[in-house]
């Protein structure tokens, strides 16, 4: 069973951001209540999915219980805050709702090592927000995906800013048409 590192009921803020430069940058899930301010570590692929999740439960608790106001739009454009000291990195990630409180959930546990999983648990945590923040995550999520490396029309690789090995056009392809 998974002990819980941090149980953020419900969050201030929550956000997927990221620190480094396009090609080298690490993502970071960052959720905020009062003082407590959680960062971890998450793969590009995880934000991805986690959006993917967010979108498809949403739609799902909107038609079991659909909500008795009209939802904003949501914000999507806030920025990670400091500290930035991550408390683990995610291995795992799940989503639930609340319907008593109508409260989302994202549920993350660390990832450990096999050697590791012998002789302690894995830590968890668990973020509660509202369905408009979750959906303003997903939002997000998405774009800060999608602002890196421009992805090559020929070969799908990502673009690095001195270019890069085209294996389709053998190496022969304009940067223009790379780009």
């Amino acid at each position: 069973m998974t002990s819980y590192a941090f149980d953020l009921k419900p969050c201030s803020r929550l956000v997927v951001g990221t620190v480094g430069p396009a090609g080298d940058r690490t993502f970071f899930l960052q959720g905020i209540q009062g003082r407590s301010v959680v960062s971890l570590i998450v793969e590009k692929q995880q934000a991805l999915a986690l959006a993917a999740g967010i979108d498809e439960l949403i739609t799902e608790i909107d038609e079991k219980f659909p909500p008795d106001y009209k939802p904003e739009t949501p914000r999507s454009d806030l920025q990670l805050l400091d500290p930035l000291t991550p408390r683990f990195r995610v291995g795992r990630m799940g989503l639930g709702y609340d319907p008593d409180e109508d409260l989302m959930v994202i549920f993350v546990q660390e990832l450990v090592s096999e050697e590791e999983e012998e002789t302690r648990e894995p830590a968890g945590g668990r973020f509660w927000a509202s369905r408009e923040q979750m959906a303003g995550l997903s939002e997000q999520a998405k774009r800060v995906a999608a602002s890196g490396r421009p992805i090559c029309a020929l070969c799908g690789n990502p673009i690095d800013p001195d270019g890069h090995f085209c294996p389709p056009s053998n190496g022969h392809a304009s940067t223009k048409i790379l780009q």
